[in-house]
């Protein structure tokens, strides 16, 4: 009986769980709204099915953070540097042997009818690994070579397996590692010589992709037909984005309220690529803003974190998972209003999608798990006799 009556409590940061909580119900909330047209296609128009499967899913996420933030952030160096060198086989498993969908492999199947993007487990065990090097190799770190071997080396490993299936995630990774490299203090010069590298290597694989028979070419086609598409601002060649500006302009200032999108039923993908324009077209230009505000006021608490955590790793963690985040969040709105082409990226947290939330989950979990060692020593000085 005792175990059934300790209460849960839960610790830091209480603006990140209240920014979780709200991110969770809207999810719920837009979930069920975009759809009924995936389950009368699929399940005889049983929406229940998906919502069931998207709140298992949601809980379950919200479980791991729970449980990720009870562990000491310290803990997550170790542990994270072991699963990075899992990370690396996984993707490359999934690009030889990966489910093959719009003639990418970017996930392994699960059973449920669930699948496993290994590029969301790389891109934290990335960050994680980064933030490690950055603190055990500050020294070392200032000779270019060391640079090039402890940091340049795993970012283009991981970006260099994800980039043939998914190049706006291994686009993500890339500059997220870069915020995190600049923020750790690796001299700007070095930093501009990764970006030139980088450059030449992405020239020499846009060359062998080129060079290969045409069948083989699909991935580049897309690519180059989204970014024609974008620049070209042809409504018969963006019907995706043509159909998220109707969403987002039928909305008005406070929208059609829950449950009244209409164009739920030529979006595609409504509820993961394009959930914000369902948002907007419910919820109005101020459910929008609203979501927006939830996600810079996640950044700015992590940026709070960062300025009052002692420990260098603490500080590192707390940008490089925010910064990731939020940086995919505005990606995926950025598309929605069409100020970027195509992507791909879902609105974290808040899109339908299985290992997409639960790795955003542990990335949050982590974060607040930094923020409860913080306060938890706060409280400790408080608590000192003058």
């Amino acid at each position: 009986m005792t175990i059934f009556s300790r209460e849960i409590k839960v610790k830091g940061d209480r603006v990140i769980w209240a920014v979780v909580f709200i991110l969770t119900v809207l999810s719920f909330l837009a979930v069920y709204s975009s759809t009924g047209t995936l389950a009368y296609k699929y399940h005889g128009g049983n929406v229940a099915y998906y919502m069931i499967k998207h709140g298992i899913i949601l809980l379950a996420g919200l479980l791991i953070m729970y449980l990720a933030h009870l562990l000491k952030y310290t803990y997550f160096s170790r542990i994270f540097q072991i699963l990075f060198y899992i990370a690396v086989p996984l993707l490359l498993l999934t690009l030889l042997f990966g489910l093959n969908l719009n003639d990418a492999r970017r996930a392994l199947p699960l059973p449920f009818h669930l699948s496993f993007e290994t590029s969301d487990f790389a891109k934290l065990t990335l960050t994680v690994y980064l933030a490690r090097v950055l603190t055990k190799r500050e020294e070392e770190l200032k000779d270019f070579n060391k640079v090039l071997l402890y940091l340049m080396l795993p970012v283009l490993v991981v970006c260099g397996l994800i980039f043939p299936a998914n190049f706006s995630t291994a686009a993500l990774i890339f500059v997220t590692s870069l915020v995190l490299i600049y923020i750790g203090r690796v001299k700007f010069s070095y930093i501009l010589s990764i970006i030139g590298l980088s450059v030449l290597l992405l020239g020499f694989a846009l060359g062998i992709l080129l060079m290969m028979p045409a069948g083989k070419q699909a991935r580049l086609n897309t690519w180059k037909t989204r970014i024609e598409q974008f620049k070209s601002g042809d409504s018969r060649d963006n019907y995706q984005v043509e159909q998220s500006k109707i969403a987002i302009a039928s909305g008005g200032i406070l929208g059609k309220m829950p449950g009244k999108s209409t164009q739920r039923n030529f979006l595609p993908h409504p509820y993961s690529d394009f959930i914000f324009a369902i948002i907007v077209e419910e919820y109005g230009l101020l459910g929008g803003t609203v979501v927006v505000l939830l996600y810079l006021i996640l950044l700015f608490r992590a940026v709070r974190i960062v300025t009052k955590v002692p420990n260098n790793f603490g500080a590192y963690l707390a940008i490089g998972l925010s910064f990731s985040l939020v940086f995919q969040a505005l990606i995926n709105m950025a598309v929605a209003v069409h100020l970027l082409p195509v992507t791909g990226q879902p609105l974290p947290l808040v899109s339908m999608g299985g290992t997409s939330i639960w790795f955003t989950s542990l990335s949050i979990g982590i974060l607040l798990s930094v923020s409860r060692d913080l306060e938890s020593k706060e409280t400790k000085e408080t608590e000192q006799p003058a």
